[in-house]
């Protein structure tokens, strides 16, 4: 037996809470066990994808061996998901209790709040959810965690510290981490990335976000609601550049009424320090100015963690972009599979959840029980408010793939209950093939989207069309109705002039 040898990673601030995050996700004590033969499987990342991964394979009796030299868990645990979605339900609840007198005739609400409580729940919370992802849970699953460095050294093979795992199979699972572009003084100034902002315990007076993608506008509409002044410096025309133009337009107006401010096709020249605080100097419509705030969070790209893994030595192909991969997730080393963040333009822990499952069947039962990458149905959410949820192919993205498309648009304040929760700024799209209620994507604007939009998710993956959703009965009132109301309107263009001479002369016989 080794005791580990990777250093204890850094973890802010290190209360009682973050302590039992790293005695669970990476406990200083933790002994390495001696490698047990050849492994069925090796899992080199304990993120999402890896966890999966290895815990299917061990429960299913495959001697599995999980290598992690960070934090088990990964992004998701960590610095993602978990802690993210607990900043922002703590700010809804902030901005409900300011809203309910005003907007529902509640009581009024004075004072401010506590962004060190609201900060110190979140940490309590990720602590609580922690043990799912331990090194102590995938032992007793019978997975040999190994918390240290591993690289490959050859086609079957991996190092671990001074220990040579050899495999049968193995997977890649090391995901991607905040890439900062290339600004001229800002690592010189200090910023924040979706790894460190969750170790903030004072709220900034002034946050400065770079970047309008999900994760940027999540944080900024958070940060605003908590009381912070915030501004987005946003390079492209519009926000969430994958979505729509006009559901992100929603979202930013509700982001507006936030106190956040945008600063669109800006371009971030220079960053510096002035007098301890921030200064970024940002070139839009041919002028540059001076944007002076307390802390810069950076949210503008990925880079996936292919470096210091051997891939050469495996004969694994990559690119800057990460390991390249087939439909059915395996490298140009037939033995190695690649599957989450490292190997997927789709960064969501349900996609890497997702391509785990499939991974397994197809690298320990030849293919039996496993598939194609290609034919899952992946959707996502950005989780501000309003949610803005998509799957499936755009209308631009349909008809390239050379799709006719017919596209149905409900508005929410069509939507008895969005009306009455006062929610009715949102609308629920879907793109139909032409002439069919095959569905080919969706996109919905509502409180609730990321919830919502699993019924669409499974009609695209059970092959039912929204006539299908038409025929079932949802609750009334509901704001799920919305997906009633589309199919409504798709049977109505159905009536053909034809049909409806037809059922005239129908209804003049039948007296």
């Amino acid at each position: 037996m080794a005791t580990v040898t990777s250093a204890e990673p850094r973890v802010e601030p290190l209360d009682q809470y973050n302590r039992q995050l790293l005695a669970n996700v990476h406990p200083t004590d933790w002994i390495n066990p001696e490698p047990r033969g050849r492994y069925h499987l090796v899992v080199v990342g304990a993120g999402t994808a890896g966890l999966v991964s290895a815990s299917i394979a061990g429960g299913l009796g495959a001697r599995v061996a999980l290598i992690e030299r960070h934090l088990m868990g990964g992004d998701c645990l960590n610095v993602g998901c978990v802690p993210s979605k607990a900043m922002i339900s703590a700010a809804r609840s902030w901005q409900a209790a300011a809203d309910s007198s005003r907007r529902f005739g509640g009581p009024g609400v004075a004072g401010g709040g506590s962004f060190a409580d609201a900060m110190q729940r979140m940490r309590r919370l990720r602590a609580g959810i922690s043990p799912v992802d331990s090194a102590r849970r995938f032992r007793d699953l019978g997975v040999d965690v190994f918390l240290d460095e591993g690289r490959f050294t050859g086609p079957d093979s991996v190092m671990v510290g001074d220990k040579v795992l050899r495999f049968r199979r193995a997977v890649i699972a090391t995901g991607a981490r905040a890439a900062p572009p290339p600004i001229p003084g800002l690592e010189r100034t200090g910023y924040l990335t979706n790894e460190t902002i969750f170790g903030l315990t004072e709220l900034p007076g002034h946050l400065l976000v770079i970047g309008a993608g999900p994760i940027g506008c999540e944080m900024a509409q958070a940060f605003a609601r908590y009381g912070a002044r915030v501004t987005v410096i946003n390079q492209a025309a519009h926000i969430l550049p994958r979505e729509d133009v006009d559901a992100g337009q929603i979202v930013q107006r509700a982001m507006e009424g936030h106190g956040v401010q945008f600063l669109h096709q800006a371009e971030v020249r220079r960053a510096e320090s002035r007098d301890g605080r921030r200064v970024l100097h940002v070139e839009r419509d041919g002028r540059t100015e001076e944007i002076v705030g307390d802390r810069i969070l950076v949210a503008t790209g990925r880079a996936a963690n292919v470096e210091g893994l051997g891939l050469e030595a495996a004969g694994v192909r990559w690119e800057r972009s990460g390991v390249t991969v087939d439909d059915r997730m395996q490298t140009s080393n037939p033995r190695i599979y690649a599957v989450g963040d490292i190997a997927s333009k789709y960064h969501f822990t349900h996609a890497a959840d997702a391509q785990a499952r499939l991974v397994i069947g197809n690298a320990l039962f030849f293919g039996l029980g496993g598939g194609k990458a290609s034919r899952l149905v992946i959707p996502w959410a950005t989780y501000t408010t309003p949610e803005l949820a998509h799957v499936g192919m755009s209308q631009r993205d349909a008809i390239a793939a050379g799709h006719q498309v017919h596209t149905i648009t409900v508005p929410l304040h069509e939507v008895d209950r969005a009306v009455l929760d006062g929610q009715e700024e949102g609308f629920f799209r879907v793109h139909l093939e032409k002439g069919s209620d095959r569905i080919l994507g969706a996109t919905l604007v509502a409180e609730h989207a990321g919830d919502m939009i699993g019924e669409i998710v499974l009609a695209m993956t059970a092959g039912l069309g929204l006539g299908k959703i038409g025929s079932t009965i949802h609750p009334y009132p509901t704001q799920a109705e919305v997906f009633r109301k589309a199919a409504d309107s798709w049977r109505r263009t159905r009536l053909t002039p034809a049909a409806k001479r037809v059922f005239q002369w129908f209804f003049e016989v039948v007296r």
